[in-house]
């Protein structure tokens, strides 16, 4: 399972075709956006779309960058001539914003409103452990501040609905006249993140002009395990990778084998000449395991970080643990490798089934994992650890190269120690 952000104008668009059949008519949002590429011939928009060259227009960059208003990646009541003269002298470009640096290829532009700031409001529903929860505020913009402090909010138990007399409640601070409208909005907004399985979905800001509601600025998460619900409402989604980074031919690979399972296989290569190699269960366990590699003084030599849980199968877990192997043994260290095949107690992961591909995987690898002097650590407990630890050990003794197990008597972050120091020349 995975929540994965998507192109502001990808869920404007969605917004625009489905949430009218949310609110029962009521509220509609014009299909006004157009998305800009490397590819796109600004001689045929004007034809496509001749609302572009009649109306003032905003440009920003459409690639999970935030504060863009901030960081002046936003163009304000642009001709149509404008925004192609802006969005040229950006397209392919490498652009730095707080110390990430990246290429700008997507672009979003959208009708420019005048408005006031006063008509300006924020709204965010999101997933929390006990449900989803609305936050509300009834100032917008780039100088929201701190939303998580000042908004007022309404939790939406799982499994359970709201309605508008109870989002008023948090809707105090907005004229009385207004409060219909804008209630009527969250709760066919609500109605839209539910059903289409979004996890995340902000709007900072929407604005009220004409007694209609527009979004102006969007951020958007989706499960990804709902597509098999939702996947023909999406539509022809995307998900890209996060600003600065491209994803490489193994990560893209894990990151399609993570859509199509409820659990969850993540993978970041960061060095891959490192020497020391991670097979993690579990989300904290991975920023565990990576902390205690970089506090014992081997960060710069951590090669992948990433995680397999929510109890996949055998086969997922294969399929994972092959490629993080095949990239650790492509290229040799004079001073070997260390594999790190750790995790917490788990809740209802099957330790001895997730072991099983692991294990298969090692086997496969038996060869090169010799050639590359790899020394493995395991530490595991859980359901069925017991057999899944008897496993492991019974596959040190042929497999060839060094297998050191443990169970949930030892510290979780001791095989790190024991095969990061012991391993220093």
């Amino acid at each position: 399972m995975a929540q994965r952000a998507i192109r502001e104008y990808d869920g404007k668009t969605m917004m625009a075709r489905l949430l009218e059949e949310y609110s029962d008519g009521k509220h509609r949002i014009e299909n006004r956006f157009v998305q800009i590429t490397p590819e796109t011939d600004f001689k045929k928009l004007g034809k496509k779309y001749p609302w572009l060259l009649k109306q003032k227009l905003v440009v920003k960059p459409d690639q999970l960058i935030k504060r863009r208003g901030k960081n002046k990646l936003l163009l304000l009541n642009a001709s149509f001539k404008d925004a192609e003269s802006w969005i040229t002298k950006r397209m392919n470009k490498n652009i730095t914003v707080q110390n990430v640096t990246g290429k700008l290829t997507h672009f979003i532009v959208e009708p420019f409103i005048i408005h006031n700031e006063e008509d300006e409001y924020y709204v965010c529903i999101r997933s929390v452990r006990k449900g989803d929860e609305i936050l509300f505020y009834h100032h917008g913009g780039i100088n929201v501040g701190d939303v998580d402090t000042k908004s007022e909010k309404l939790l939406v138990p799982v499994s359970s609905k709201t309605d508008q007399k109870e989002i008023k409640k948090i809707l105090r601070n907005v004229p009385e006249g207004r409060k219909k409208l804008i209630a009527g909005f969250i709760h066919a907004l609500f109605s839209f993140y539910s059903d289409l399985n979004y996890a995340y979905l902000e709007i900072n800001p929407f604005i009220v002009v004409k007694n209609r509601v527009v979004p102006l600025d969007m951020a958007a998460k989706i499960d990804d395990t709902g597509e098999f619900e939702s996947g023909s409402k999406w539509g022809k989604i995307v998900f890209p990778a996060p600003f600065g980074r491209t994803l490489g031919r193994e990560e893209a690979y894990i990151k399609n084998l993570d859509s199509k399972t409820g659990a969850s296989l993540k993978l970041t290569i960061l060095n891959p000449k490192g020497r020391v190699w991670t097979l993690v269960a579990g989300g904290g366990a991975s920023v565990v395991y990576a902390d205690t590699i970089s506090d014992l003084g081997f960060g710069k030599e951590l090669a992948n970080y990433g995680e397999y849980s929510g109890n996949p199968s055998e086969e997922f877990t294969y399929q994972y643990a092959k490629t993080v192997l095949d990239l650790m043994t492509r290229e040799k260290n004079p001073k070997g490798k260390t594999l790190i095949i750790g995790g917490g107690i788990a809740n209802f992961t099957d330790v001895a089934k997730t072991f099983k591909g692991i294990i298969r995987a090692l086997k496969d690898y038996q060869k090169k994992l010799m050639e590359n002097r790899v020394k493995i650590y395991v530490r595991r407990g859980g359901p069925n650890y017991q057999q899944g630890l008897k496993m492991m050990k019974d596959l040190g003794s042929t497999l060839g190269v060094p297998v050191e197990v443990y169970g949930p008597e030892t510290h979780m972050t001791r095989i790190v120690s024991m095969g990061l120091k012991g391993g220093r020349k």
